[in-house]
């Protein structure tokens, strides 16, 4: 696969590779808070292709080879307090970034799907661009109110106290630690590819900075339960039953906001992606889209 940087305006560029057959549905899998786009393995967003989608993996701004930001990095209290920099951005300036991108690759609408905070990117653009959004698919996400979906404080913990890593092996190390607690634990895990893909993190971004810019772009977008009720695209919303990173209230008050969403739990998972669970994941997400589309078609 080839990985092409694109203009996607107000002096952003993003970092994005395409799976499967141009001709394909087009579907967008947005990544969560400092991840990169291969946090969707390359043979999950595969087994999507097969099923008939062109499936474009992105970097969202401030990690990856997409466009970093220069204004430094909120402390924690500032982070809560949705970053004190006047270039602070938020879930609207990223959900426009996706935007930028559908329109750079031509395309009128897309099949979205976001995990964590790119289940937020993904509804706001539903939000906020009604006729762009063929089919939402939300994973493990929540809506920004207050007291739901929030991290276990032993979460909380293990994140207010970790490092920013120095070298490869303590970027591979702190990765796993962190999803050994976050990750799913009713399911094997996969140290092997924790390793392999924070291998890759490393090696293709060795800044740290993004991840609380994008943290704060979260905080100061609030609640955003009301926007979320203007969503008309399709809507699935699938959560764990044993999320400590956002909590499984999260899920349910993200599918209770969008009208006519339905939420599917996968018991056992965590705040990942386990290979376990691969079958149904593909199942939902893929028939989710494939029956929006022909329920259009019949429109």
């Amino acid at each position: 696969m080839t990985e092409t940087v694109v203009d996607v305006g107000r002096g952003i560029r993003l970092c994005y590779d395409q799976i499967g057959n141009p001709d394909g549905q087009p579907m967008v899998l947005i990544p969560g808070l400092g991840q990169q786009l291969h946090s969707w393995p390359e043979d999950f967003a595969t087994a999507l292709a097969a099923r008939g989608f062109l499936v474009t993996r992105i970097d969202n701004r401030d990690v990856g080879r997409s466009t970093h930001m220069s204004f430094p990095a909120p402390k924690p209290w500032a982070i809560m307090r949705g970053g004190n920099d006047s270039r602070q951005y938020h879930l609207g300036d990223m959900s426009r970034d996706t935007v930028g991108l559908l329109d750079a690759l031509g395309y009128g609408d897309a099949h979205l799907v976001g995990i964590s905070m790119g289940g937020m990117i993904a509804q706001t653009v539903a939000a906020h661009y009604p006729g762009r959004v063929r089919t939402l698919t939300s994973l493990m996400s929540t809506t920004g109110a207050a007291h739901i979906g929030r991290p276990a404080p032993s979460t909380w913990f293990l994140l207010a106290t970790a490092r920013p890593p120095r070298t490869r092996d303590e970027a591979i190390d702190r990765a796993l630690k962190i999803f050994r607690h976050i990750g799913s634990h009713g399911f094997p895990f996969d140290e092997q590819w924790i390793r392999q893909r924070a291998g890759m993190d490393w090696d293709r971004d060795q800044t740290s900075d993004g991840v609380p810019r994008q943290l704060a772009g979260i905080f100061a977008s609030r609640d955003r339960t009301r926007e979320l009720r203007q969503i008309d695209a399709p809507t699935l919303v699938i959560h764990g039953d044993r999320d400590r990173m956002v909590h499984p209230t999260g899920g349910a008050a993200t599918a209770k906001a969008i009208p006519g969403a339905r939420l599917e739990t996968i018991n056992g998972m965590g705040h990942d992606l386990p290979r376990g669970a691969w079958p149904r994941l593909i199942d939902l997400i893929a028939e989710h889209a494939a029956h929006a589309g022909q329920y259009e078609e019949r429109r």
